[in-house]
């Protein structure tokens, strides 16, 4: 699997001008590889919404930079053993979106793409975090990132979970359908119903498989 070098080098300068160099590289490949996946799907949605193009622009650029924060919070976050979900159900998890947005905006990047990354953990119906936003009040950006970045997750190998296959993660995201912009959802299930579909099991097929792979090494 071939990483998106622009993505790559754009974290790495990031971290590098906040001397955040010293990042364990596993961890660093892998919030580039979530990156990825999620900036794929932004970009078939946004395309099937029908967005202009530098709007589009600034939704795959938060894509790829949506969990830089977890970098900075990784001794907390990227926690390799039984435990891994109870990490992920701390204080910091809830953390990661205001650090990291606080993180580009020290970096000089757009408010539209701050406020992303910022928001990208609200829920639709005002139950997610870290500000409780709901319905329109939560930028458009962050509602197209929350659906891709759910979806993206779901059908990716956790430390505490295997893949969910596509077609499961689509059964899990409609009965938990609140969570996300309907009308966002529904042209996001006409990509799901796509032949860009295939992009997107491609990639993750291959990104857990080199994880798989990686794990059987260390093990």
């Amino acid at each position: 699997m071939e990483r998106n070098k622009s993505a790559e080098d754009l974290i790495k300068s990031i971290l590098q001008r906040l001397d955040m160099a010293e990042i364990v590289e596993e961890d660093l490949y892998d919030n580039i590889d979530h990156a990825e996946l999620v900036a794929i799907l932004v970009r078939l949605l946004c395309t099937q919404m029908e967005l202009p193009l530098d709007f589009q622009h600034q939704v795959v650029m938060a894509a790829y930079l949506h969990d830089i924060g977890k970098l900075r919070l990784s001794k907390n976050l990227y926690g390799r053993d039984k435990n891994a979900l109870q990490i992920e159900e701390t204080k910091y998890m809830r953390m990661h979106a205001k650090v990291g947005a606080d993180m580009l905006e020290e970096c000089g990047f757009t408010p539209e793409i701050c406020n992303a990354v910022h928001h990208h953990h609200e829920n639709y119906d005002g139950s997610g975090y870290p500000g409780n936003l709901s319905a329109e009040k939560i930028p458009l950006e962050a509602r197209i990132l929350r659906v891709c970045d759910v979806f993206a997750a779901l059908i990716s190998d956790r430390p505490y979970r295997k893949a969910f296959d596509v077609d499961t993660a689509m059964e899990l995201m409609i009965e938990d359908n609140k969570s996300f912009d309907m009308k966002i959802f529904l042209d996001f299930m006409k990509v799901f119903h796509s032949e860009g579909l295939e992009q997107v099991t491609r990639f993750a097929d291959e990104m857990n498989e080199k994880k798989r792979l990686e794990a059987a090494k260390s093990s």
